[in-house]
């Protein structure tokens, strides 16, 4: 039987751009439906959120309970070193293989990795450079293509106060996604090939979901239709 689903998709976008609601949507569907309508097999993931989100914690730990130095960020939250973007990227180079050690993974997983990165700390450009050969060979990328405005506008929307943790309702403060989110390199970066991007030799099939409209909030029918649109486009750069 041939296999009709994505081994692993890069979904990435500016901060409240709409890809925890498109999961949400993935995960609502019916098997089939994911199968036929986007190649999206059993869902699994893996985001740079909750890891980031735990060294706050710590941070917070070591400095309010252990009076230690904070590892991870400043007293702003804003982290010590640029490299740590990365070390977030490599921590998925360290997940993927647990996968793996499940009989035939991708026989019936897609494995989604989520994550947005600003030009302030590198971009695109650089964090998938940190993607290991062995997810990069297998993945293609999903792109949720909106303006700042419209990340801030959602941004704001979203956060709930009383669960600053949650994958649906974390935020920022305006000023930190200004500072670490404004700046996007998406555009420059893939504008030399319009379906694939070249990352130590491995030609990435992409596609761009543009959300600037927000069809992923409250118009179900519609982020469907762009969701399925995109990602058969994605399938067939993928396939070919």
């Amino acid at each position: 039987m041939t296999k009709n689903t994505f081994d692993i998709i890069i979904l990435i976008g500016r901060p409240a751009s709409g890809k925890s609601e498109i999961i949400a949507h993935l995960k609502d569907c019916q098997d089939d439906k994911r199968c036929d309508n986007y190649h999206v097999g059993k869902l699994d993931f893996l985001d740079d959120f909750p890891m980031l989100w735990a060294w706050f914690e710590e941070d917070y730990i070591l400095e309010e309970i252990l009076k230690k130095p904070r590892l991870h960020t400043d007293s702003e939250g804003y982290f010590k070193d640029g490299y740590l973007w990365h070390l977030l990227i490599e921590r998925f180079n360290i997940e993927y293989p647990k996968r793996l050690r499940a009989e035939n993974y991708h026989d019936e997983h897609t494995l989604i990795i989520e994550f947005s990165r600003g030009s302030e700390h590198g971009g695109y450009t650089e964090a998938l450079q940190h993607l290991s050969e062995d997810i990069l060979k297998r993945a293609a990328i999903l792109y949720v293509n909106v303006p700042f405005e419209e990340s801030l506008r959602k941004n704001r929307r979203r956060f709930n106060p009383d669960r600053p943790d949650s994958i649906l309702e974390h935020g920022l403060p305006d000023e930190k996604l200004e500072r670490l989110y404004k700046e996007d390199d998406w555009s420059e970066f893939s504008k030399s090939n319009p379906e694939f991007i070249t990352i130590h030799g491995v030609d990435l099939p992409y596609a761009v979901f543009e959300n600037e409209d927000d069809v992923t909030t409250d118009t179900p029918t519609l982020l469907a239709e762009r969701l399925e649109e995109a990602l058969t486009k994605l399938w067939g750069l993928k396939k070919s």
